[in-house]
């Protein structure tokens, strides 16, 4: 799963500590996934656990509970030396690793199983790259419901960090970018190009685009504008801060077709013909997490603006309404 470290301009964990909670979110991502499916091929009833976790937090005082995992009320108190290591986190880090599945049905293969776990882990993955633990920013509902997002964050790599239309400051003004992947080798920027299914858009190198559906013509917005746009702020922010990392420029359309006469210098146009061979092909890497990597991601969260309230502000607001 590729790893959301921004979104728009919420919080985020990895704001604070970008060389910590990469490693941590695979450790745990592995160690629960684990733990699940060895369960879940012992025949264990996995739609249990809820209970069980409601059981155990109905039980305990809220003071112990602050210091045991839901991870371990859900499978038991008994640690094994893998638990010991993955539970090595303060009460500071209990709020932002209590990962919870909620198990709603016992799937009956093991993709199934894998893709509840990651639907699962994907909200988890939302909560993160929307809060910490004295801070938190409203999601709009819309980002649980988006196809793309999710393909990013399920099916590409842990070693690949999305930035999903980030939110910098640029001299002091907010400017909104489209997609980010810092991966470990390089930068790829993206912008994406969608409207109705079949649709086709023919590209110039005018402002706006030419978009054909059946009978009908529409003009676009020239997506190169804002593909060039992001390509020059990133590379900005690179050589400011002295990071040699490449950039790479896509305009994607899952649902229609890209008709670009000639070449687009720099610029690769994926659509519905070769998007899935694109995107399968950009998955494969198996390139471990670099230093570069992480300066040049640390470089963009440094200058990301954040929109949040403290949640204990959000608690006194909710307790005034009753």
């Amino acid at each position: 799963m590729a790893q959301l470290v921004k979104l728009l301009d919420y919080i985020s964990r990895y704001e604070h500590d970008l060389a910590r909670y990469p490693t941590q979110f695979i450790r745990l991502k592995k160690y629960q996934w684990d733990r699940m499916k060895r369960l879940w091929e012992n025949g264990e009833d996995l739609t249990e656990w809820q209970r069980d976790k409601e059981k155990v937090e109905t039980d305990v005082e809220p003071e112990e509970t602050r210091w045991f995992s839901p991870l371990l009320r859900i499978f038991g108190k008994n640690r094994t030396s893998e638990e010991e290591e993955v539970q090595e986190v303060s009460a500071e880090d209990e709020d932002q690793f209590g990962f919870t599945p909620n198990i709603i049905y016992n799937p009956t293969n093991l993709p199934q199983l894998r893709r509840l776990y990651l639907d699962q882990l994907f909200q988890f993955q939302i909560k993160w790259a929307s809060s910490t633990l004295m801070d938190k920013s409203k999601v709009d509902p819309r980002y649980m419901r988006d196809t793309l997002l999710r393909s990013f964050a399920q099916d590409l790599p842990d070693s690949f960090l999305l930035f999903y239309y980030p939110i910098l400051v640029i001299k002091k003004a907010p400017v909104e970018l489209d997609i980010l992947l810092v991966t470990p080798i390089e930068c790829i920027c993206i912008t994406v190009l969608e409207r109705e299914e079949l649709a086709a858009f023919i590209g110039s190198g005018d402002k706006f685009w030419t978009k054909k559906l059946r009978d009908q013509e529409s003009k676009v917005l020239n997506p190169m504008i804002a593909l060039t746009r992001m390509e020059k702020i990133v590379s900005g922010i690179f050589k400011a801060n002295d990071i040699d990392f490449p950039i790479k420029k896509y305009v994607i359309s899952r649902n229609g077709y890209i008709d670009y006469p000639g070449s687009a210098y720099d610029v690769q146009m994926v659509d519905r013909r070769n998007y899935a061979e694109w995107f399968a092909a950009i998955g494969k890497s198996s390139v471990p997490m670099k230093h570069n990597q992480f300066k040049a991601a640390q470089a963009l969260l440094d200058i990301g603006q954040t929109t949040a309230m403290s949640k204990l502000v959000e608690m006194e607001e909710d307790l005034t309404e009753l």
